[in-house]
């Protein structure tokens, strides 16, 4: 009886060391492994970040330079548009002296409707002395128009670039007006004439009234060329 409770300590104690010995702790090498599968793990999360933030930039380029082609492709046709409206326009206009309410002219653009709507014409201004040496008639084309018939050789108007077939839209004509000084209004004068120079709208005018506007330009006292604005085809 004395020996039975020892028996059990004994076999009590052998039963535990045995299970200790089953028992395995993580070792350091063990513990080292795992730290570095831990790195190994985070090193990769980086990567991958990296990899995204490169690819998101790469994708912001490239949208910036679609953005950017599309802008000046764009900005291209803008301009191409502009070009070609100022092309057509210096085709159909020209820089005649324009008389200003104050007695003077200035240079300015103006723009003519052409009688050919296919684009085979264009508008120019042509500078003669007179007499022209031309023939102008009524055209049989079209309504309300006048066209140089025939340019006589050795003329003002050969010299000066005219041809048959030149439609005329606009010239240079004087006028006579009375201007009174405000000396002369206080001492009740009648004024002093003067004579001045403005074009003149021929486009649907009648031929005798373009006729008297050319010559009228013979009232200069400057005995400046004739302006004409004349429509002639390529």
């Amino acid at each position: 009886m004395t020996f039975w409770p020892l028996r059990l300590f004994v076999f009590f104690s052998c039963t535990f060391l045995h299970q200790i010995r089953c028992f395995s702790w993580p070792s350091k090498a063990l513990g080292r492994a795992g730290t570095g599968r831990f790195a190994t793990s985070d090193n990769d999360d980086a990567d991958k970040l990296l990899s995204k933030a490169e690819l998101l930039r790469r994708e912001i380029d490239d949208f910036e330079q679609r953005k950017r082609a599309e802008e000046e492709e764009e900005q291209r046709q803008i301009d191409e548009a502009k070009a070609e409206k100022q092309a057509t326009r210096n085709r159909y206009s020209a820089v005649v002296p324009i008389l200003k309410p104050d007695g003077n002219s200035q240079l300015e653009r103006c723009d003519f409707k052409p009688r050919w709507q296919d684009g085979s014409s264009y508008i120019t201004t042509i500078e003669a002395n007179l007499p022209l040496g031309v023939i102008l008639g009524e055209s049989e084309q079209f309504a309300a128009a006048t066209e140089v018939d025939e340019v006589g050789e050795d003329s003002n108007g050969f010299a000066a670039g005219l041809r048959v077939g030149d439609i005329l839209h606009a010239c240079t004509a004087c006028k006579v007006e009375m201007e009174m000084p405000t000396w002369q209004l206080l001492a009740g004068g009648i004024g002093v004439p003067k004579t001045k120079t403005f074009m003149y709208q021929a486009d649907g005018r009648p031929f005798e009234e373009i006729m008297e506007a050319i010559g009228s330009n013979r009232q200069d006292p400057e005995n400046k060329p004739v302006l004409l604005v004349v429509e002639r085809r390529d």
